[in-house]
């Protein structure tokens, strides 16, 4: 008997999430949000977390688009010397996307008047605030070392918002340029060092992040528990999002750094807010919430907390930052994390995608895996 088309296109996508799904230590090729490589909209992302280090910049390497094979050399280029002066890969994430801004991996020279004054090179840097002198700015080696070594010198740059860190380096006129760069900048260091952005951001170990460490990508688990009920399951077709099975009170991280731009307790079918009790099956509305705005237009959801969380609308907040604490309220059988991703900052269910796997590829993986 054979398959109806519909049935067969249920099962390549079926197949496309089964390998998303697998975990570190092999290479995988999944959906991901951003850029895309010469053969479509995939792009093969190596789960090593590092362990195979950077490639040669001068051996074939992949390609990522917008990007063409002179940028992807540069970008190699500033991973290989975050190697070689042993920084964690946070750091090579930081200087990919810094690049990215100012120079689209470009080593430009002097455009004329077009020229940011006498801003030169990858990282755009000026010899007149005493970057180098021109041709040494223009050498992608020296302009990414220098790069590093200031990053190097400002106290707690790992844990930073990624565009945070980048312009107490470069100070430049677009404080808030840097972070639309940050998927596609992990991505990139994931192809060309062996998926490094999964790794733990701070450390030069070059293992996986666990639950509760904080990737390479800036990700990290809202909460250390089990997956209760999935996305958009058989049996809740209608579930934007996963339940993270853990006890009342246990802390919400921010998933990454980002700008809450959600704080209320959600009404229930009746119009009520009664979040500060617990609720129950068929009550309504997501209790106690908060809603992270984060680089890359990707939106984080957090329901059913036990308590006014502790975060206000407008707030910055950084990855792994304690935002409320696990609870029952609103349409809830019990406690748990209710947790939802959302792309292009649309927070209706058209914009949700499952965080299960959205997750994995920021190295941040749910449930505990590792």
């Amino acid at each position: 008997m054979s398959v109806p088309r519909r049935r067969k296109i249920v099962l390549l996508v079926a197949l496309v999430a089964t390998l998303a799904l697998l975990c570190c230590g092999g290479s995988v090729t999944a959906l991901l949000v951003g850029g895309l490589t010469d053969e479509g909209d995939k792009l093969n992302v190596a789960m090593g977390c590092g362990k195979g280090g950077p490639v040669d910049p001068d051996s074939k390497l992949p390609r990522v688009r917008p990007y063409g094979a002179t940028q992807m050399r540069n970008a190699a280029i500033i991973i290989n010397v975050g190697a070689d002066l042993k920084m964690p890969p946070r750091a090579w994430v930081i200087a990919v996307a810094t690049a990215m801004q100012e120079s689209r991996l470009t080593n430009l020279g002097n455009l004329g008047a077009r020229n940011d004054h006498d801003s030169l090179g990858l990282f755009q840097q000026r010899p007149s605030s005493g970057w180098g002198t021109p041709a040494q700015v223009m050498d992608p080696t020296y302009a990414a070392t220098k790069f590093y070594q200031k990053l190097q010198t400002i106290p707690g740059w790992d844990k930073m918002a990624l565009t945070e860190a980048a312009q107490k380096v470069q100070i430049s006129a677009y404080p808030d340029a840097y972070a639309k760069h940050e998927p596609l900048a992990t991505q990139i260091v994931n192809q060309l060092a062996d998926g490094a952005a999964n790794a733990v951001g701070s450390s030069l170990a070059m293992v996986c992040a666990s639950a509760g460490q904080i990737a390479a990508s800036g990700w990290t688990n809202p909460v250390n528990a089990v997956v209760g009920s999935g996305f958009r399951s058989a049996s809740r077709p209608d579930h934007q999002g996963v339940d993270l099975i853990i006890g009342k009170y246990a802390p919400i991280a921010a998933a990454a750094s980002g700008i809450v731009s959600m704080v209320k307790c959600d009404e229930d079918h009746k119009g009520r807010r009664t979040c500060n009790t617990d609720g129950y099956p068929g009550k309504g509305g997501c209790g106690w919430m908060v809603e992270i705005q984060h680089a890359g237009n990707v939106m984080t959801r957090y329901c059913h907390m036990v308590q006014r969380p502790f975060v206000r609308e407008g707030q910055e907040v950084t990855a792994g930052e304690i935002i409320g604490r696990v609870g029952s309220s609103g349409n809830s059988s019990g406690p748990h994390l209710h947790y939802e991703v959302h792309l292009n900052n649309d927070r209706s269910s058209a914009g949700a995608i499952d965080p299960v796997q959205f997750m994995r590829q920021q190295g941040a993986m749910l449930g505990g895996a590792g």
